[in-house]
């Protein structure tokens, strides 16, 4: 069997997988958040709480469990993070203005050596980007994050520590030196994805090797990714299995750098006709050396 053939089947080419469709739906957004400043526009996965399943990831399994191997001495700052298909930004916002911790959360922090400096609140406070091929969208992500960053009078946007955002096409432009510089120039740390592959697999784009676009995106993430560093996918077009076909290929075929399932975020499940689902799925996937 192919490699092509072990694949799950395409997805049918829609309106969600143009540039188009986005451009238009931010310049409504932008409208939208215009004649009332509290509107900050679409929360991807809302109805499946996936943004808080995701953030409780981030902060649980990645910092407290210490998932990236960083040691007793890590700090939230000590991260960097990448949102692919940032949209509205506001999930690098929210992770900038930090989740209120438990008692027991803080007791914990407390007492761990080497992070009495860490930020109850639970800011990421380290280098934040956003990337978009809309040019609206980087427009809207930016004024949502000033609004909400004033607002709340935010501590970790000191000058030169500004959440990034920036107009940039993950499958068409290189990434070097736009998104791959500075401490990043090998690599993010965390790469985020909360439904950007599900909308380029709606694409009816072709590359020079006459396949769809998408079935390249594996490769051009795992460039953005240092080694060692995770990238965490949410989809709600695959399924759990059917992502993980996608970001991690057979061992005969992965021979140099490669992602390998670390974990995967619990949703809800349903069943239907015997069958158990859920609407969205996340996976974290780890990118793996050439030597491992």
């Amino acid at each position: 069997m192919t490699s092509e053939a072990s694949k799950p089947s395409h997805l049918d080419p829609s309106a969600l997988g143009t540039k188009e469709y986005w451009d238009n739906l931010y310049n409504r957004e932008i409208s939208n958040h215009a004649l009332d400043a509290t509107d900050v526009g679409t929360i991807w996965f809302d109805d499946s709480s996936a943004e808080d399943k995701v953030v409780d990831f981030l902060n649980g399994e990645v910092f407290e469990k210490d998932l990236l191997g960083l040691g007793k001495g890590r700090r939230r700052k000590d991260f960097g993070l990448l949102d692919l298909g940032t949209g509205n930004g506001h999930f690098l916002v929210r992770l900038r203005e930090g989740e209120e911790d438990s008692d027991e959360d803080e007791v914990e922090e407390e007492t761990e050596e080497g992070r009495e400096n860490e930020a109850p609140e639970k800011k990421w406070v380290g280098r934040m980007m956003g990337v978009d091929y809309s040019e609206r969208s980087i427009e809207f992500a930016k004024r949502i994050a000033k609004d909400k960053l004033e607002e709340g009078e935010e501590e970790g946007t000191e000058q030169g520590n500004e959440i990034e955002f920036i107009t940039w096409d993950i499958m068409k432009e290189d990434p070097s030196p736009k998104v791959l510089n500075g401490e990043q120039a090998k690599g993010w740390d965390i790469v985020l994805d909360k439904g950007t592959f599900d909308a380029i697999s709606l694409s009816e784009e072709i590359d020079a090797n006459g396949k769809r676009i998408f079935e390249g995106y594996k490769e051009k993430v795992l460039a953005l990714v240092r080694t060692g560093g995770v990238a965490v996918v949410t989809s709600c077009n695959w399924t759990e299995e059917e992502l993980i076909e996608w970001f991690v290929g057979k061992e005969e075929e992965e021979q140099g750098e490669r992602f390998e399932v670390l974990r995967k975020i619990e949703y809800r499940s349903f069943s239907f006709g015997g069958v158990k689902g859920q609407t969205v799925c996340s996976v974290c996937f780890r990118k793996c050396g050439r030597s491992e």
